[in-house]
């Protein structure tokens, strides 16, 4: 029975398939017997491990065994605990990797905004400022669909449905604003349609006063409580909004203008062995070209946050990393949570058992790129390259947050497997071919064949072409199936 040993400094292996007691397991050229029965995905210890000792995965320690353990013995939840602790002081100790910037002559096929600014799709958004608003903009939005397929280069109209927008005071009242002033400018949307009550704390016109300035041929507004018939006026707006964004077209754009998300959600004992190193791949080389990557899901650094400390561009962005991973420390013991309450369910059945674990694999997204930057929840990218974001581990907060940030697409990597999507293009991508095959109606690229040999520069070539493509207009599973969701993040009382 095969199994991979992932770093030299290992004293764990990943078994590859299912093992049964007594079965003979072969590493390299040595052979052992196994003791338990262990399920695909999950680890296998390579020696005799005494209570206490710590468990070694990725070169990194992801725990310690809570009971002596001989070598052939599973090791998951039951026989291992985190090393992990509380809120940390660091100490900036740079290992900045040898930037490359090459001649790419990568381009895509792009919408030219007026701002300057590059989209990749060319549709019209319809943004409700309040909950109340949330079945007017669907049937406003259900109805222009209707008539959009007149409009060759339009690529349909979606609404962004969301709880918030009134009952609510301080953070949380302007956080919903950033988010949705984030959604009304960006270059995806070729024409914004805002919908308002009348009587919200987010009314439009303490919203206007937040978003600034804008393009009012491209950006409309609708009060309901202003009109006789709001469903009629929408339309109105919207036929206006049809006409105008009908006038953009594609055309040749470097890569260099991407903005990319990178996303784990579902993730498995293969994700940080397959897809995520894949996205790391991916993001060194649209960097390498002068794009810019993005990596959030702040409680998933927990354990691996020192990696990306250490490759802050300076001491500047490395203490906003601090403050990063600690702030969100705090705001689990606000609440009198647990820091490390991590993995999830899902994570545990696929082999995962520490957050330590899971952090050393999802941080892979981020390759070996210098940190630029670090932004806090609702701000945009403002520097090339990598950038880490503010955001929990949840898959529609984070996922928003993201396309908040300005991402034009998002890379999200898997191995249990999540129809879920958002504002932008979501492109699934597979920890394993038995997924990939299994959820086909998901799932939009195979990293699994990593396992199977090939090599990881000719697997990062045929997915970035696959991403050009995507960019260029091809549709994701997501989008084919019409699934398209924000969340924003709630952090105070509600009146």
């Amino acid at each position: 029975m095969p199994l991979l040993k992932i770093h030299d400094d290992d004293n764990v292996a990943v078994a590859l398939e299912d093992v049964k007691k007594g079965s003979e397991l072969l590493l390299g050229s040595t052979v052992f017997m196994a003791r338990d029965n262990v399920p695909k995905g999950h680890k296998i210890a390579l020696v005799d491990l005494k209570c206490g000792q710590p468990i070694v995965k990725y070169g990194f320690p992801i725990g310690h065994v809570t009971e002596n353990v001989r070598a052939g013995q599973w090791l998951h939840d039951h026989n291992i605990k985190t090393n992990l602790g509380s809120v940390l002081e660091y100490s900036y100790e740079p290992v900045l990797p040898e930037q490359q910037t090459v001649k790419c002559d990568r381009t895509f096929q792009g919408y030219r905004r007026n701002d300057g600014r590059v989209g990749i799709r060319n549709e019209i958004w319809v943004i409700p400022t309040v909950s109340c608003m949330n079945r007017p903009a669907r049937l406003v939005a259900n109805q222009g669909n209707n008539r959009v397929t007149r409009i060759a280069n339009v690529g349909g109209i979606f609404e962004f449905t969301h709880p918030y927008g009134c009952s609510q005071l301080g953070e949380d009242h302007r956080t919903t604003q950033r988010i949705l002033v984030d959604l009304v400018n960006h270059p995806n949307a070729g024409g914004v349609l805002v919908m308002g009550l009348g009587c919200e704390n987010n009314y439009v016109a303490e919203f206007k006063s937040v978003l600034g300035d804008y393009d009012p041929d491209r950006v409309k507004f609708l009060v309901a409580q202003d009109v006789e018939d709001e469903i009629d006026a929408g339309m109105r707006l919207l036929d206006e909004l049809i006409e105008y964004a009908g006038h953009s077209e594609r055309e040749d754009c470097p890569a260099s203008e991407l903005i990319v998300g990178l996303k784990c959600g579902g993730s498995d004992s293969f994700s940080g062995i397959t897809a995520n190193p894949l996205l790391g791949s991916f993001s060194d080389t649209l960097i390498a070209c002068g794009g810019s990557t993005v990596l959030t899901e702040v409680p998933e650094m927990f354990g691996a946050e020192t990696i990306l400390m250490n490759r802050a561009k300076n001491k500047a962005v490395f203490d906003k990393t601090v403050r990063l991973i600690n702030d969100f420390k705090a705001y689990f013991i606000s609440y009198d949570q647990p820091i490390y309450e991590n993995p999830s369910p899902g994570n545990k059945k696929g082999g995962i058992s520490t957050l330590e674990e899971k952090s050393l694999g999802c941080t892979q997204k981020g390759g070996h790129g210098v940190v630029v930057d670090v932004l806090g929840y609702g701000e945009s990218v403002k520097s090339k390259g990598l950038n880490l974001l503010q955001g929990p581990g949840s898959d529609a907060v984070s996922a928003t947050a993201l396309a908040a940030a300005g991402c034009h697409i998002i890379l999200f990597t898997t191995g249990r497997g999540t129809p879920f999507g958002t504002a932008v293009p979501t492109i699934k991508v597979a920890s394993s071919s038995d997924l990939f095959k299994r959820k086909a109606n998901w799932m939009d690229f195979d990293a699994g064949r990593l396992l199977s040999g090939q090599p990881m520069q000719e697997m990062t070539e045929e997915f970035f072409t696959y991403v050009m493509e995507v960019v260029s207009g091809r549709a994701t599973k997501t989008e084919s199936m019409g699934f398209r969701e924000i969340a924003i993040l709630k952090d105070g009382v509600t009146l």
